[in-house]
């Protein structure tokens, strides 16, 4: 507090202290007090006074900014106002312009309207006097030809196409060769290296099987008393066996590959066994089944391992082992079936397909021959609902239903078609007799030779060509081009054949003259 004191007032608060003890002191002290409380008043008073002045400054520093500031943005505002009428004045210049060119340009367009309009009048006019000037000629030419107009159309339609009927037949054959050769050429490329890369074996199979037997005796205890053991052998397995004088050996024969083979494995145990009686006969019977049950499931185990195959049901595996006892023609269908996979996927990869759909489609397109002939319908249709039933793709399904067919289902279909006739027709691969081999060229004749105007007819190359020669007098160019598109028709209508048979149709014009 005394820091606060002027130097005077120090001094008398100290003499004040000094004379405190007595009355005087008192008095003394209260005038000092009350001298020092108003100076220090009057000091206070002097800083308020002091910093309302500096308050009173600021404000009017702090008012003139403030009016300066509104100026400014009263001149900024004004500036700003005066741009904007005048780029408003500018839009109203540009757009009172466009409008007036508007004007100026649907004028011209109702003008030009109006042109078009009298222009087509006078088209219409000159239209109705040509078409009037037509009729009358029309009229005149009739009258000079004694001919109506339909008359006069079709004699010209008659006319031109005898004068254009060989030009015609030519195009036509041209055309065709052009839209054919490149793919026909690719097509026989991709066949090739697709057989070349693929080779399998011919066919060995037929309809009995043989059984060794370790001596002549042991024939007698097979036939049994009364022929009972032979007869319960036949009856429990369905075959046939036959015992002549062949040397250690019999023969087992019957159509169906699994009842033979049952058969064979059946006796073979008996001959180890020793035992020869109905009763041991039964027994192993169905001990071969159950055997018989087990190679048919590894051999569809194996196929399916050689395909690279994977994810199939258990039990479609066993229907594909079933594939090993089934022939046709002569061929092991397992093994065809193999090769028809094999086939497709070399096929599809030179087409830029899915390789390893196409091998499945080949593989399982003849999957309908494992049921026995029980179950109805054709093999195709056997197969597309045993497909259908184990939920393999579509395509698969439609090549197993379509491979027979014309027009096959999709691109996969008819790369199945293609394998299965390459399979099929390959030399070795089925065994025809003598019978049906001339029965099915005799066919063949037959069928090319049911049309008119066929003077001979030659089916060669073992059936894989058909050479047709014509009467010239009764068949032209362009009507021999059309016979042999309804040959090769009727052959795909009415014979089945594998692969594909050639129509060649020969017309032939001989002139003849000597000189004397």
């Amino acid at each position: 507090m005394l820091g606060n004191l002027s130097v005077i007032g120090k001094l008398l608060i100290i003499l004040a202290a000094v004379f405190a003890t007595g009355g005087a002191g008192v008095a003394l002290g209260y005038f000092l007090r009350k001298k020092v409380a108003q100076a220090q008043v009057n000091s206070l008073e002097a800083k308020a006074d002091q910093m309302l002045t500096e308050a009173k400054n600021k404000q009017q520093s702090l008012i003139l900014e403030g009016q300066q500031k509104a100026v400014r943005l009263m001149d900024d505002a004004k500036r700003e106002e005066v741009r904007l009428k005048q780029d408003l004045q500018a839009e109203k210049q540009r757009l009172e312009k466009r409008e007036t060119m508007f004007d100026q340009k649907l004028i011209e367009f109702q003008e030009k309207q109006q042109k078009i309009v009298e222009k087509a009048e006078q088209i219409q006019k000159i239209k109705q006097e040509i078409e009037a000037v037509r009729e009358q000629q029309i009229g005149k030419l009739q009258e000079v030809a004694n001919l109506t107009r339909d008359e006069a159309k079709e004699l010209l339609m008659q006319k031109i196409e005898e004068t254009s009927k060989t030009d015609l037949m030519g195009r036509i054959i041209k055309l065709e060769k052009e839209a054919t050769e490149v793919y026909e050429e690719k097509a026989k490329s991709i066949m090739v290296d697709s057989m070349q890369r693929c080779a399998s074996s011919v066919a060995a199979e037929n309809t009995s099987s043989m059984v060794s037997i370790p001596s002549e005796e042991m024939k007698g205890r097979i036939i049994g008393k009364e022929g009972r053991n032979i007869k319960t052998i036949e009856k429990l397995t369905g075959c046939e066996i036959i015992i002549d004088d062949s040397p250690d050996s019999i023969v087992v024969s019957g159509f169906s590959t699994i009842r033979r083979q049952i058969a064979k494995i059946a006796i073979e145990k008996l001959i180890a066994d020793g035992r020869i009686q109905p009763a041991r006969i039964e027994e192993f019977v169905e001990k071969a089944k159950q055997e018989l049950a087990l190679e048919i499931k590894k051999a569809g185990e194996e196929s399916l391992y050689k395909m690279a195959i994977t994810g199939i049901d258990p039990k479609l595996v066993n229907i594909v082992g079933r594939l090993k006892y089934r022939t046709s023609y002569g061929q092991n269908v397992m093994n065809h079936s193999m090769e028809v996979g094999y086939l497709a996927a070399l096929i599809a990869e030179e087409l830029g397909l899915n390789a390893a759909l196409a091998k499945k489609c080949g593989f399982f397109h003849d999957i309908g021959k494992a049921v026995d002939h029980e179950t109805q319908g054709s093999h195709p249709e056997i197969g597309h609902m045993i497909l259908k039933k184990f939920n393999m793709e579509e395509d698969i399904c439609q090549a197993a239903l379509t491979h027979h067919h014309d027009k096959p289902y999709n691109i996969y279909s008819s790369v199945a078609k293609a394998a299965d006739a390459i399979s099929a027709s390959r030399v070795g691969a089925r065994r025809d007799s003598y019978e049906q081999y001339i029965a099915r060229l005799e066919d063949l004749e037959a069928t090319a030779n049911s049309f008119p105007g066929i003077d001979k007819v030659y089916a060669i190359q073992a059936g894989r060509e058909v050479r047709v020669f014509v009467r010239p007098n009764e068949i032209d160019d362009y009507s021999a081009f059309q016979l042999a598109k309804d040959i090769a028709h009727k052959i795909e209508q009415e014979l089945q054949y594998p692969g594909e048979i050639r129509v060649s149709v020969i017309r032939e014009t001989r002139v003849v003259e000597y000189a004397k």
